[in-house]
Formats: structure tokens, sequence, C-alpha cells
């Protein structure tokens, strides 16, 4: 009996330590944040995620209601913090805007979202 207890325990254990190895990089805060509705100041779309990111391979896009790019210029990872990924936006006028973000971790594993917010 105690080395069937052993046995499940250590399986548990290896379980929990493959997936800390298969990690992916998600989501923790988003500015402007999903669903939310800015002026027309709004210069930048910022995403910081739970994970260092690979920079050569992570993007954000923007689009208008059109599906017109709105950047400036490429996504970049902050140098000081490899969980944030930033990119310029030109002018924007009042309308809906769809954020797509590719993120993939410094381990190699990618995932990929996407969210909205409202210019007034």
């Amino acid at each position: 009996m105690k080395f069937a207890a052993f046995r499940l325990a250590a399986a548990a254990l290896a379980l929990g330590a493959a997936q800390l190895a298969w990690a992916h990089a998600y989501p923790t805060h988003q500015e402007p944040p999903a669903g939310s509705t800015v002026t027309a100041a709004q210069n930048a779309v910022t995403i910081d995620f739970d994970d260092a990111l690979e920079p050569a391979f992570s993007s954000i896009q923007v689009a208008d209601a059109a599906g017109k790019s709105v950047i400036r210029d490429k996504a970049a990872v902050d140098a000081s913090n490899k969980k944030r990924m930033s990119v310029p936006l030109n002018a924007l006028s009042a309308g809906k805007y769809t954020v797509t973000w590719i993120a993939v971790a410094a381990d190699g594993h990618r995932t990929t979202g996407h969210y909205s917010f409202t210019v007034h």
C-alpha cells in the first residue's frame, strides 16, 4: 500500500514538472484593456505576459474596423522586461480596433490571442 502511494506521488510530481517545462506565455495585463473605451490619444498597445518572450517570433498587430493596420512600427519586446511587448500606433480615429498578438515563450512554445477596444 505504501509503495502504491509513493508511485502515485512520484507520478504527480513528474506530471507537474512536465507542465512547467511546457510553459506558454499568456497575457496578465493589457493596455488598453480588452473591451475598454479609450480616447484618441491612445498611442500604443502594451501587453504584459506571465513568461519571458522570444522577441524574434512575438508580435502585436492592431487593425481598425475595416481591417487596416494602424501600427506605426513593428512590435518590440522590452529589453529590460522580457515579459512586456508593445507596439506604437498611428493617430486613431473613433471606432473599434482589434489587437491580435502572437507570443512565443523563451522555451519556444507559441500562444495567440486577440481582443478589441473602442476609441471614442
